[in-house]
């Protein structure tokens, strides 16, 4: 399972004293947010998209940044715009490699064989100081594909080496639990997709909590997408419906790891808060009604469960966050 960055911090340093000086709501969301500026709304293009990336990763709030996500049929695009961008890697600093998040075929086409392929000659090019021009400067450690039987995601992590992970896109509108349970003990996680452009594609809050459910019953990690632009459960007007939100979501996510016996219900009655003053979020835990989550067990539940959101917007949510009084100064959540 690829850990987020906080964790590999964790395991280098002193994990005691790095929490006591961490805000809860900072161990909950760091390194949450996949970007995924190509993506609608916002719909990028490649050199934008690397550029506020970029300059994401150079800002003070860089810690909620994790992965960027590209399409496997965009690596040309990738290479040719990404030189003038891509961290010196081995130069003094101790500067690291971007690390990428690509979406690759669905899981029952053949293509997804060629696109690992693809993946793994990226990633050699990119250890090649003769062949490549941005040597050593990205990595691609997950692949995301989407999957409607659990045959299909046997049959495609036959094909996934194991330094990838995988997380498998599920349909929303059908029972998950059969292909939640064919994930449970292989380095997989399960991904779901929470809004889109249009109403039609935003699952009801009892969709989200029946997928969230499911996968806490077999272990199974998870991540979202779409619609998660917004801290808290709002009205989109321009989509015309509600959209969730990630803090909704993801203190479902750590508060569900902690307390197995949540039920569907509960956990949709919090997905659907609307106020963000209905959370106790204190600089060493969170807490829910009569749930709550100590930070160094948001921590564990941030490895083992709830890992990311993909967002085309890395300034909104932040910008949010600061308005609703949960990050105020950049002391306050520094690491």
């Amino acid at each position: 399972m690829k850990d987020c960055n906080l964790l590999q911090r964790l395991r280098r340093e002193d994990s005691g004293i790095i929490l006591r000086t961490m805000h809860a709501i900072r161990v909950l969301l760091d390194s949450t947010l996949d970007y995924a500026g190509l993506f609608p709304p916002a719909s990028l293009d490649m050199r934008s998209t690397i550029r506020s990336y970029s300059a994401a990763l150079s800002s003070k709030d860089r810690w909620m940044l994790a992965r960027l996500i590209i399409p496997v049929t965009l690596f040309p695009e990738f290479v040719e715009h990404g030189d003038a961008y891509l961290p010196r890697v081995g130069e003094p600093g101790g500067v690291e490699p971007w690390v990428l998040s690509v979406l690759v075929a669905p899981a029952a086409d053949r293509q997804i064989v060629t696109d690992l392929e693809r993946i793994e000659n990226f990633n050699l090019r990119m250890e090649d100081r003769e062949f490549s021009q941005v040597y050593g400067r990205a990595v691609i450690d997950t692949i995301e594909t989407k999957a409607t039987t659990p045959s299909e995601i046997d049959r495609a992590l036959e094909y996934v080496p194991d330094e990838i992970f995988a997380y498998f896109e599920l349909p929303v509108d059908s029972d998950p639990r059969g292909m939640i349970a064919t994930m449970a003990s292989l380095d997989a996680g399960a991904k779901i997709r929470t809004g889109g452009v249009t109403a039609a594609a935003h699952p009801e809050p009892a969709q989200v909590a029946r997928f969230l459910k499911a996968c806490r019953m077999a272990e199974v990690p998870f991540k979202a997408t779409a619609g998660l632009h917004h801290p808290m459960r709002h009205l989109a007007k321009d989509v015309g419906c509600k959209q969730f939100g990630f803090l909704n979501v993801f203190i479902a996510g750590v508060l569900l790891w902690e307390h197995e016996d949540m039920s569907e219900q509960e956990i949709e009655s919090l997905l659907v808060e609307e106020r963000a003053d209905v959370f106790d979020v204190s600089p060493t835990g969170i807490a829910w009604k009569e749930r709550s989550i100590r930070h160094d067990r948001i921590a564990v539940a941030r490895e083992r469960f709830a890992h990311s959101f993909g967002s085309c917007s890395f300034d909104e949510p932040i910008a949010e966050l600061r308005t609703l009084g949960l990050l105020t100064t950049p002391t306050e959540i520094a690491s």
